[in-house]
């Protein structure tokens, strides 16, 4: 079992940044993938970043460039770096972990374990 902790999450300007964190129960060394991802009202969740144990990384288009996922796993935490914020990048943002699974484009199904979520909203 993992319990995925989220924090980091609030409001901030267009242009501005935010880092998202994502504290672990246990160790995440042998935790294979973990990605963030976000949801909008209305809309699916959808993939923002994911991240392999050896450091690989994969963005959806609507980030790349402007965010930046990372993994420290002295700390057992994964962040999100955000910056360059958009109103379009609002959403409740969550962490998911795949300790089996290795790869950067796993779907939602392949992840066991998720956290409850941060919100975050970008004003114009």
């Amino acid at each position: 079992q993992v319990q995925l902790v989220e924090s980091g999450g609030g409001l901030m300007q267009a242009g501005g940044s935010l880092r998202l964190s994502c504290v672990a129960s246990r160790s995440i060394s042998s935790i294979y993938t973990m990605a963030w991802y976000r949801q909008a009202p209305g809309k699916q969740r959808e993939m923002v970043a994911t991240i392999t144990g050896i450091g690989s990384t994969n963005y959806a288009d609507a980030v790349k460039g402007r965010f930046t996922i990372s993994r420290d796993n002295a700390k057992n935490t994964v962040f999100l770096q955000m910056d360059s914020l958009k109103p379009e990048d609002t959403a409740v943002y969550y962490c998911a972990a795949a300790p089996l699974r290795a790869g950067l484009l796993l779907t939602p199904h392949e992840y066991d374990y998720w956290g409850q979520g941060t919100q975050v909203t970008v004003s114009s």
